[in-house]
Order: C-alpha cells, then structure tokens, then sequence
C-alpha cells in the first residue's frame, strides 16, 4: 500500500495546502451548534469527552476522545452534545468570541468537558484539487489508529503556532498543514473498515487500478497506450479502459493528459522557463498545440496562468478534456 501513497503525494505537492481558522470549542453540560455551508475541507479532533458530528443530512457520527474526523466542503454541518440538543449558531458565537476556543457552559474540569479542536484546509491550486471531489461527506477517523494518533498532536501543534508569537509560524503551519490532510486522506485509503472515498482516491485502493496510477505518476512523461498500461497491471485493454473510467471517471490517457497538464502549470510557476521549453519537454512540437491542450485541461492560456494562477477555473469539471487533447497527447 505504500507505493499507492506515491499518486497522493504528487498531488499533495501540487494542492498547495493553506490551513485557515484553527478554532476549537471547549463546552460543557448542554450545548450544540450549526454552521453553514463552508467552502473547506475541515480536520479535527476530540482531545477530552465526546460530541455528535452531523454534516449535510448525513447520519451524524458518535465521537469520543481520540476520534478526528474529516469533512468535505460545501455542506452545513452541526455539533452538540446529543443528537436532541437545540442548536445556537455557529457563526453568531465565534464571532462574538475574541479567542480561538470558544468556551460554552461554565468551565469543568477534564472529566466533564469535551474540547473540540479543528482546522479548515483549503488548496491554492483550484485545478488539481477537483482530483479529491471523492472525498466522502463526513469521515471518523476512530481513536487507536495509525493517523488518528498521529493527527491529534499536529492539530494541538497548529493551535499552539496560532496562538504564540513565534519566528516561522505561517510557514510551520503550513508544513503541519501538509501533515494534516495527508494523514487524513491516508486513514481513508488505508485503513480497514473506513468510509471508502469513490473518484480517483477510491482508486488508489483498488489493487491494479491504483498501480496503473502509480505507474503514470511515476513515468508520466512516457508516451503509455491504453493497452501498455491494462498488461503492466495485469489486465487487458478493454477491462482495464472500462474499470479505470468506472473508478476514476476518465479514460486513462485523459488523466495522463490532465496529469501532465497540471504538472507543466506548476513548472510554468517554479521558475523563468518558456512556455515553448515546457511544451518540448512534454513532448509537444508546437507551442500553440500545446497552450491549446493546456487551456482546455486548466481553463486558462499558460502565460495568464504564470500571471494569476487562481485564474483558472475553481473545481474545474473533470470530465472537460476534448478528444483533440487525446490525439495530440497519443501522438506526441
């Protein structure tokens, strides 16, 4: 299972990873709240007693001390102590709070609170990050597991940042940050008995669909056929095209294509290259065939993408590659 995190690392490193409003919420006797849609993913924790986490009219999820949790954006979502608690709003009170940890109730001793830490995650790189649109709803990550022990003290560790006037905060967040979600999305695909995530993240687990995956990450600038790649993992063509769009839902050259795309756009931001230079390194003859595929796998031409990289399209469908883009990739 290791080699599959090899796929998940790359786009890692391509998200950009930004850590917004660490909060945490230290509550006791009867207390729940409701917040509404956000935008992020949200990781979090249970350090002392328990809640209830409910997210979008999913089945809310019992949590006790040790648990975490992940959140996919784009729902409200609400905690309390009990599922029958009437619910303040969320917002109304962390705004009217002038500290991260939000006290509710009069204040206990740890046998009789629950504190709640959490951290909203966001990626920089819009267009790599529709490759995680699998993420389910609302995941526990139970106390006792590998990430889970390894996610609670990176929150406290984000907290503690946060709160401290400390050389070098911003940039340790961000690396905790890193650690964060990679823990996160790990739990997902690897431990046994979780929410299994469906898309591209679902694939990482399945055996000969994630090692095609791995294969492409790894020589994504090999000119692959779909046939090369369904025997390299034991497959044949037809079965391996069918079961890689049913998994990931795309064909397998449109990934390599929207791979090797996302790769060239974060080229075009690293350094002074030329757009031709790049296009000649991923094997394009002309650089106008290859702004061409580049617009419409990112949305936006290389040079307005080196000037303004949030330009491109939020969450870009990630069915929006043409069969053009395919022949020119087959044939480079």
């Amino acid at each position: 299972m290791e080699r599959m995190l090899d796929p998940l690392l790359d786009v890692l490193a391509a998200l950009n990873v930004h850590v917004t409003h660490l909060s945490g919420i230290e509550a006791t006797g009867h207390w729940g709240l409701r917040f509404d849609a956000h935008e992020h993913i949200k990781i979090g924790a249970v350090l002392t007693g328990s809640c209830v986490l409910g997210a979008d009219g999913e089945p809310a999820l019992r949590l006790s001390a040790g648990d975490c949790f992940l959140m996919s954006g784009y729902q409200w979502f609400q905690v309390a102590d009990e599922h029958s608690t009437p619910l303040d709003d969320g917002q109304r009170i962390y705004q009217a709070s002038d500290t991260r940890i939000v006290q509710l109730g009069e204040r206990g001793t740890d046998a009789d609170s629950t504190l709640v830490l959490g951290a909203s995650v966001h990626f920089l790189d819009p267009t790599v990050a529709s490759l995680l649109a699998g993420l389910p709803v609302l995941t526990a990550i139970r106390a006792g597991t590998g990430p889970a022990r390894a996610i609670q003290p990176l929150l406290q560790l984000c907290l503690d940042e946060a709160d401290r006037v400390r050389i070098g905060a911003p940039v340790m967040i961000e690396r905790l940050a890193e650690m964060l979600f990679l823990q996160a999305v790990r739990a997902l695909v690897e431990e046994p008995g979780g929410a299994m995530p469906y898309g591209w993240l679902g694939a990482l687990g399945d055996p000969q669909i994630g090692g095609s995956l791995v294969l492409m990450h790894r020589q994504s600038a090999r000119r692959w056929t779909v046939a090369e790649l369904g025997n390299a993992v034991g497959m044949s063509r037809a079965a391996f095209a069918a079961r890689f769009k049913q998994l990931v839902g795309m064909p397998p050259l449109e990934y390599l294509l929207r791979w090797r795309m996302h790769t060239a756009a974060r080229e075009l931001l690293a350094g002074d290259r030329t757009v031709a230079s790049v296009a000649a390194e991923w094997g394009y003859a002309s650089e106008a065939g290859f702004s061409a595929a580049f617009k419409r796998t990112i949305g936006v031409p290389p040079g307005r993408y080196r000037a303004d990289p949030m330009a491109a399209p939020a969450l870009k469908s990630l069915n929006g590659s043409s069969a053009e883009d395919l022949v020119s990739f087959a044939d480079a």
